[in-house]
């Protein structure tokens, strides 16, 4: 057994397949209103640790596992860089969901970095107002487009909710992610190889 594979982590093989959306005109009519109680709120600084209780929370059942894999120092610098922001779903004063903003420049525009509510959250109308929301909050910046992916391990609403948001289909691609097991996650049996 050579060193390399010494090292080698325990991981779970799970195949996925990602599909790619863009959007390249503001969408139309009125926003859906928020929740009675709700606020989002554009966080002026994201600490690390509050960050990762957003991402890990909302990204528990859905294999959200990336981010649980960069160290503090690295995600302190990202949360830094000024072309990443985070806003926050506030119900009754709690977090309840957030969504991550990355410009990306020139045709790119803006990616939809992450989005998505707390369990608890989930069902009560607040996801479209949510993604309403980061939209707007996109568009409001005049971007080329708007983008964003999702992949068949993310709520099984999410992708006919970015369509019905106005984003279209691009592309999907099989991927296959080495998920560390010392994450802990819940992974579903439909998606491991």
């Amino acid at each position: 057994m050579s060193s390399a594979t010494a090292l080698r982590e325990p991981v779970t093989r799970i195949a996925v397949d990602v599909t790619f959306l863009r959007m390249e005109a503001p969408p139309v009519g009125a926003a859906p209103p928020l929740p009675p109680g709700s606020s989002v709120v554009r966080l002026r600084r994201c600490s690390v640790p509050f960050y990762r209780y957003l991402y890990d929370t909302v990204g528990r059942d859905w294999v959200w596992w990336l981010r649980r894999t960069v160290p503090d120092e690295e995600m302190a610098g990202l949360l830094a860089r000024p072309d990443i922001t985070i806003d926050v779903l506030y119900q009754g004063g709690e977090p309840a969901g957030f969504y991550e903003l990355e410009r990306r420049g020139g045709d790119a525009g803006i990616n939809l970095s992450y989005f998505g509510l707390m369990p608890h959250a989930i069902g009560v109308g607040a996801g479209k107002a949510l993604l309403r929301h980061a939209v707007d909050a996109a568009w409001s910046e005049k971007p080329r487009a708007v983008t964003v992916n999702t992949c068949t391990a993310d709520h099984p609403r999410a992708l006919p909710n970015y369509v019905a948001a106005g984003f279209k289909v691009l592309r999907t691609v099989r991927e296959v992610w080495p998920v560390p097991n010392r994450l802990g996650l819940r992974i579903p049996d439909r998606l491991r190889i």
